[in-house]
């Protein structure tokens, strides 16, 4: 059970609102681990709508997602997909 931190940069033209925020939550929660969206020093849950979406994280923006628990390396690859993709 380790901690796994990755810095990304937001890809899609609609930055983590609306829908790729929706499906960054809907995959984080298929995970045991726990995931953690940082922005300027704000952390929020990634298993939370509301938090992500208050990240305001734009296209181009640089963020962190800590993941930590048993399926963590998992989460981290499907995540990142959501991250990088640019649709």
């Amino acid at each position: 059970m380790g901690l796994i931190k990755k810095k990304l940069i937001v890809k899609n033209k609609q930055g983590l609102h609306a829908r790729p925020a929706a499906l960054f939550v809907q995959v984080a929660n298929k995970f045991d681990s726990r995931i953690t969206v940082i922005r300027n020093n704000e952390e929020v849950n990634g298993k939370s709508i509301m938090g992500i979406l208050m990240l305001g994280a734009e296209m181009n923006t640089p963020i962190i997602i800590e993941v930590e628990g048993d399926d963590a390396a998992l989460a981290m690859l499907e995540l990142e997909k959501i991250i990088s993709s640019e649709e």
